[in-house]
């Protein structure tokens, strides 16, 4: 099975769902994620302000932001490889590269 990781700017909790306005992208992740996990898929969802020690252990991510700093997050790592920069991955982007059926979201 690939691993996914997905690395969030700092947010006021660890969904960013929180607070007035509710970020329909963010809503969208979180809903994406909670199927997958139902669906025995897990996908690490890591975000500055909750688990600052995450972007600091892992290397690639950490090489990441010395380069270019968070202005280029969230990123999604691949099993070890930054896929996607700058957004979140789309529900086929999902479904494409965690190699698993269309009927799981």
């Amino acid at each position: 099975m690939r691993k996914m990781t997905i690395y969030e700017p700092a947010m006021c909790c660890s969904t960013g769902l929180c607070g007035v306005g509710v970020d329909t992208e963010l809503l969208r992740v979180s809903t994406v994620i909670s199927t997958l996990t139902k669906n025995e898929i897990n996908v690490d969802r890591f975000n500055l302000t909750n688990s600052p020690q995450e972007f600091i252990a892992n290397k690639v991510v950490n090489t990441f932001i010395r380069a270019n700093g968070l202005a280029k997050f969230p990123i999604t790592v691949l099993d070890g490889e930054i896929t996607i920069t700058g957004r979140y991955p789309s529900n086929d982007e999902f479904i494409e590269l965690l190699e698993i059926p269309k009927n799981y979201l």
